[in-house]
């Protein structure tokens, strides 16, 4: 679904529903309304960009490198100043009130911030005495802080030793010492490995249920942002290209994908498809002994294409569903994949073989 300019007024905002109207989104945390941010040489980081975050609402917000997501980010969190349009956090203005701006939020960076030469126990001394929290209250924090992020056991280690995951687990904690109703996830889990990072969802999740916090994430995961985020953003170029719900953004590519493979058949299987009642086929392939289709439903149409192959006695040897993924809707609206640098990993592309092969049916 194409992103369309939010308005507000006061608290309320507005957001955009599957039908092209709007909706309101009560207890608006972040309200952005045209926000810009415009670098020396006129380079648009942040162009007129305009959404909103609800309380305790988990927001994804998704962008190829150097989209506009940290600078945003940075605007949001008081470190940089807007060049034109307005920020709101928990209803206090970034510019003009950015003290209170501050005592409300917390941010996790993308580099590290902790000190090495601390234990992660002083490490979390030192954030919560930055942050005025009473000692008594601190060391209560610190310790339900340090079990949440299972950090307990070396907790009187130096810092230094830790490993990567562990720094990360530590700036996680740090970050949430004292209470903030709005948390800011700048790439929380970049070059973390798998196992490490599926812990990091956890503890996300785990908060999120606990104590009704608002986050906004951002990530190059993007089966990350689908397993976490209830809405998400995706910016290009400095502006809001996209904004829904990770399902509302799946389903803009159009269909789920059918892959049959055959053991023999002498017809053209894409004419034997759609010559089918009640088959929409949206698009179709035909490589060897395989076919891949799209069409609307799979729940739908695979029975009546597996009924049909029956009646023509041509044998199926294996089916294989795929549904839209995020992957595919980054795609479609930015025209790009948003690549794991950190693994290398190489998203699935759109298919563009248009070549057509022939099945030969079983004699």
């Amino acid at each position: 679904m194409p992103f369309r300019d939010k308005f507000y007024h006061g608290k309320l905002a507005w957001r955009a529903n599957s039908e092209g109207g709007f909706v309101p989104v009560e207890d608006a945390v972040v309200v952005v309304d045209k926000l810009e941010k415009v670098f020396s040489g006129d380079v648009r980081a942040v162009d007129s960009i305009s959404f909103e975050v609800g309380r305790g609402e988990i927001f994804g917000f998704l962008g190829p490198n150097g989209a506009g997501k940290t600078t945003t980010i940075s605007i949001l969190t008081t470190q940089t100043l807007p060049t034109g349009g307005r920020a709101e956090v928990l209803g206090h203005d970034v510019v003009k009130e950015p003290s209170k701006v501050r005592k409300g939020i917390g941010l996790v960076a993308q580099e590290l911030t902790v000190d090495d030469e601390l234990t992660g126990r002083e490490n979390m001394e030192l954030q919560a005495r930055l942050y005025a929290v009473p000692y008594s209250e601190a060391k209560k924090r610190i310790d339900e802080l340090l079990d949440l992020v299972k950090l307990v056991d070396s907790a009187d280690r130096l810092v230094k030793t830790y490993s990567g995951g562990m720094k990360k687990r530590l700036e996680l904690s740090e970050g949430l010492i004292h209470r903030p109703q709005v948390l800011f996830l700048d790439e929380p889990t970049l070059g973390l490995d798998i196992q490490t990072r599926t812990s990091m969802w956890e503890h996300i999740n785990k908060l999120k249920k606990e104590t009704n916090m608002t986050i906004f994430l951002t990530t190059h995961y993007l089966e990350e942002a689908d397993a976490l985020c209830d809405r998400i953003g995706i910016i290009d170029h400095g502006r809001v290209i996209a904004l829904d719900t990770p399902e509302g953004l799946k389903k803009t590519v159009g269909g789920d994908v059918i892959e049959i493979e055959v053991a023999e058949c002498d017809e053209d299987i894409l004419e034997v498809i759609k010559g089918m009642p009640g088959i929409a086929l949206l698009d179709g392939t035909c490589t060897g002994n395989k076919a891949r289709i799209k069409v609307p439903d799979s729940k739908t149409s695979l029975p009546k294409i597996l009924n049909s192959f029956m009646s023509k006695r041509i044998d199926v040897a294996s089916v294989v569903i795929r549904k839209p993924s995020l992957d595919q809707a980054f795609l479609e609206f930015t025209g790009r994949e948003l690549r794991d640098e950190e693994s290398n990993s190489k998203p699935g592309h759109k298919d563009q073989s248009t070549s057509r092969g022939r099945f030969r049916r079983r004699r």
